[in-house]
């Protein structure tokens, strides 16, 4: 009896967790300034713009990738969403891409507000939120 309990417990944590996992990157958006002309990316654009395959977003405009810290559930949330990647991964690939000479990482802001303030001075840069902090220096883009 003892032992079915456990597992009834194990298993309610564990619903626990991969529901709380799910509710914290469902609230991450890709934005761009509201002064950038688009309005929809696909993820494999948004992942090759962030992971440094392309500087240019599907129109043939510039794109500048802004990334925010890498121990943030925003960081996290975000390439589990969109590239299907653990930050661990991301962090072992730009390892090997700043190792072998084949790119940079993508400039780091330290949270959403750095993130507004940097895309309202540059129209061509990219980045990602949380849904709450979305204001009118932001446009959030429809992912397809």
């Amino acid at each position: 009896m003892a032992i079915l309990n456990i597992r009834h417990r194990c298993w309610a944590v564990a619903l626990l967790l991969i529901t709380s996992s799910l509710s914290a990157t469902a609230d991450v958006v890709t934005v761009v300034s509201s002064q950038n002309p688009l309005t929809a990316i696909s993820r494999n654009e948004i992942t090759n713009i962030f992971l440094g395959k392309t500087n240019r977003f599907p129109d043939g405009q510039a794109a500048i990738p802004i990334d925010q810290p890498d121990s943030s559930s925003t960081h996290e949330g975000f390439y589990r969403s969109i590239a299907n990647r653990r930050p661990a991964d991301i962090k072992a690939y730009w390892s090997k891409m700043i190792f072998t000479g084949r790119g940079q990482p993508p400039r780091v802001a330290p949270d959403d507000e750095a993130v507004k303030e940097i895309l309202a001075g540059k129209p061509q840069a990219i980045g990602y939120i949380d849904r709450k902090s979305v204001d009118p220096r932001v446009k959030v883009l429809e992912i397809q």
